[in-house]
């Protein structure tokens, strides 16, 4: 199954994709995390060193000039490699019920790859998205910059689902609302409004766009102590909180792709 989780900055869209990937790992399954987003910290998020962290793909200039060239664009370029070439291992982050593995590739900015840009980084940023997409991998799992079109009309029809982050304020819902609505011009009509740090019972206001498809997530004091001194999110005191509220989004997600 293909995610792409977005949302306005600072809502723990990168926190989420983290713990999601790891809770399926956890439970056996093989996971994909593709960074996507520019400040490249879901490498962090998941307990790596910084010289534990691959390159991103847009600074591989030795591969751009290889696959895409320096002139005129080659439009499909050989990159079924690329990824098992770029990506690192990523340890699970607790207990495993039957462990799967977590992989890590950094892609960097993909603003405008889906819009007809001219830049050779971006052609090869999209072309591999694209590939991963269209791979029989059980899991891949994009962690985006605000807004969906970074992907391109071409890739969003292979994403099975979004989920969009928000907090619970009035305008971190109305770039949730925005998000959604773009999307759901580009043809991903299976959606999910993440609250990221919601109190119990909150009621939210009724917003335009916003997804139907509604999973909350608790303020975590663990989280919140652990962050003050580590950028690492996962093994939390709190763990099983985050994974009940995991067990049920994933749940969802089979229960719509049966």
């Amino acid at each position: 199954m293909k995610i792409a989780i977005a949302g306005k900055g600072g809502v723990g869209k990168t926190t989420f994709t983290a713990w999601l990937a790891d809770y399926l790992a956890r439970n056996g399954a093989n996971v994909w995390m593709v960074d996507a987003d520019t400040a490249l910290s879901l490498g962090q998020a998941c307990g790596l060193e910084p010289q534990e962290l691959p390159t991103p793909l847009v600074q591989r200039e030795d591969l751009v000039q290889e696959r895409i060239g320096s002139g005129m664009l080659a439009l499909n370029p050989d990159v079924a490699d690329l990824p098992d070439q770029l990506a690192v291992d990523v340890p699970l982050g607790g207990d495993a019920i039957r462990p799967g593995t977590k992989r890590l590739l950094l892609m960097g900015s993909i603003a405008g790859a889906g819009g007809g840009c001219a830049c050779h980084a971006n052609a090869l940023l999209k072309s591999v998205l694209a590939h991963l997409m269209l791979s029989p991998h059980d899991w891949v799992l994009v962690d985006l910059e605000a807004g969906v079109e970074h992907l391109g009309r071409g890739t969003v029809a292979a994403v099975d689902h979004l989920a969009v982050v928000s907090e619970p304020s009035r305008r971190s819902l109305e770039v949730a609302g925005q998000i959604a609505r773009m999307a759901m011009d580009l043809g991903l009509a299976q959606q999910t409004l993440v609250l990221n740090r919601a109190p119990m019972g909150i009621q939210l206001p009724d917003m335009a766009n916003l997804p139907q498809a509604r999973l909350s997530l608790p303020v975590l004091p663990g989280l919140v102590q652990q962050q003050l001194t580590d950028g690492n999110v996962l093994g939390l005191a709190d763990q099983d909180r985050v994974d009940a509220a995991l067990a049920e989004f994933v749940l969802e997600l089979r229960n719509h792709s049966a």
